[in-house]
């Protein structure tokens, strides 16, 4: 089977040429001509991009997916591949609802009819990884109206299949591309198994979702779906049906007397809030998988993938925003080396003017006119050159930030990013290192130190009462020397042995 798909991939390579956007990183150009002379009747007018974007459409829903999470590495791909596999969609071919029946009965251990009372098996959605269908719960289980995910059949095997080929060509890659180690393409084929795996577990994605429908309860932002547990497995996922107007209708949007303006700065403020307050936030947050309630808010649907932030990450990031802000170019350089993702030799001043240099001319332009995203983008290839370990939470909060940006002005031409996202961080980082941020870590850290100081007494004695240590270099010497004597004794008996054994043997040879 492996074979067989090796052979389709290199077909398809083949008709698209994809083979040439790597032969021709190589040296000498052999290698190019002779795959071009193999090859001379194909006509490969298109640009790179677009053959690339192709090609992985035709290779079916894990390139697709590949394609996908490839588009977000904006810090390691090229500016015009980028661009174009960003516009890959999951609108793939939807499977056969026998098989989503089948898959159904799978993991309930009993037919479709008899877990809901209704099941609609033409799929709303198809993904790469699932589908959705609509469908009621029985009467006894609440009777609600609900959305049913179901993973595609049989993924796990040919997953693991292409994910093999994927870190070969990636290793190949690596190997011809002058420039191949520098982008680390396996790096990038594992992370994106790391994500793939973790969206074949439905469970995961339940689990994502409930958290953050739990961040905003009673939100005036944002609604999640609940997620009915009882009928929750690895393969199946059950939550509540939302009713509501994709985001990317705005037509519909205005017909419904939504304020666009509105809308957009809220968006701004669910990023940041998710960001900044809880360090958990939707990273995939493309239109497919947004609409807007009656009332005006947000619906966030697919929970797959999602990203973390520690307190650290959070308190970088909004040092650095608050330094671009305030045009202070070395507050920026020095959070990189203080954060540790940059090598400590690194030179301030260098760095500044890597990074003045880059943003300087940016802010020669109308706030509106500047792009937040774009600047966190040059942002991480100025860090490149000074050896910065980008990492990976923060990649993904990048692609998600071009995401929401690009949502924001698409609803309002006219909105400054920079203006919405200004005092929430102000505000965060007063209360990080203001007299708040002071009460709130004492009243975190209490119970600790309640415990903590009445030993302190005890503890202090005994550390103090403890005999001082004694010196032992001068027995550590005599040790070394009787080690060296013993050895040169077990030298000499060996010599001897050996010698004695050659004695015995000697008269029969």
């Amino acid at each position: 089977m492996r074979l067989f798909r090796l052979f389709k991939i290199a077909t398809v390579a083949s008709r698209f040429g994809l083979d040439q956007m790597v032969l021709e990183h190589e040296p000498t150009g052999r290698l190019m001509r002779l795959a071009n002379a193999l090859q001379f009747w194909r006509r490969l007018q298109a640009p790179r991009a677009e053959r690339l974007r192709l090609a992985l459409e035709t290779l079916g829903p894990i390139f697709v997916k590949f394609g996908q999470v490839l588009s977000t590495r904006r810090d390691l791909m090229p500016a015009d591949i980028a661009d174009e596999l960003a516009k890959l969609q999951d609108r793939v071919p939807p499977f056969d609802s026998a098989l989503a029946l089948a898959e159904i009965e799978k993991a309930y251990g009993r037919p479709a009819h008899e877990v809901f009372a209704e099941f609609d098996p033409q799929p709303v959605a198809s993904a790469s990884i699932a589908q959705v269908h609509f469908a009621r719960l029985r009467p006894e289980d609440g009777g609600h109206e609900v959305a049913v995910k179901i993973l595609r059949p049989n993924m796990r095997a040919v997953i693991e299949h292409d994910l093999a080929l994927m870190d070969n060509g990636a290793l190949l890659l690596e190997k011809l591309w002058a420039d191949g180690k520098r982008l680390r393409p396996r790096e990038v084929v594992a992370e994106f198994a790391k994500y793939l795996r973790d969206e074949l577990d439905l469970m995961r994605e339940a689990a994502n979702a409930s958290q953050l429908r739990r961040n905003f309860t009673d939100s005036s932002l944002l609604i999640v779906p609940e997620v009915h547990w009882d009928f929750c497995t690895s393969t199946v996922m059950v939550m509540e049906r939302m009713h509501g107007i994709p985001i990317s209708h705005t037509e519909r949007l205005l017909a419904a007397d939504i304020s666009l303006q509105k809308l957009s700065a809220a968006g701004v403020e669910i990023f940041f809030t998710q960001v900044f307050r809880d360090g958990f936030f939707h990273a995939d947050m493309h239109p497919g998988n947004i609409f807007v309630a009656a009332d005006g808010r947000y619906i966030a649907l697919d929970f797959g993938i999602v990203g973390t932030l520690t307190d650290r990450d959070k308190n970088y990031l909004a040092q650095n925003f608050l330094a671009f802000f305030r045009r202070d170019y070395k507050r920026v350089a020095e959070a990189h080396i203080e954060s540790g993702w940059a090598p400590k030799d690194t030179r301030v001043d260098e760095f500044e003017a890597a990074i003045r240099a880059v943003c300087e001319p940016i802010f020669d332009r109308p706030l509106k006119d500047i792009s937040f995203g774009k600047v966190l983008l040059r942002l991480f290839q100025t860090s490149r050159r000074f050896n910065v370990e980008i990492q990976p939470q923060l990649v993904m909060l990048q692609k998600t930030l071009l995401n929401i940006e690009g949502l924001g002005r698409q609803l309002d031409p006219d909105l400054d990013l920079w203006q919405t996202a200004k005092p929430f961080l102000e505000r965060w980082m007063s209360e990080q290192v203001g007299w708040r941020g002071i009460w709130r870590n004492l009243r975190h850290e209490a119970p600790n130190l309640a415990r903590t100081l009445p030993q302190l007494p005890r503890l202090v004695h005994q550390q103090l009462s403890q005999p001082q240590a004694a010196d032992l270099r001068p027995e550590l010497a005599a040790l070394s020397r009787a080690q060296i004597r013993q050895n040169r004794w077990l030298a000499l008996i060996a010599l001897l042995l050996a010698l004695i054994a050659g004695a015995l043997i000697y008269p029969y040879f």
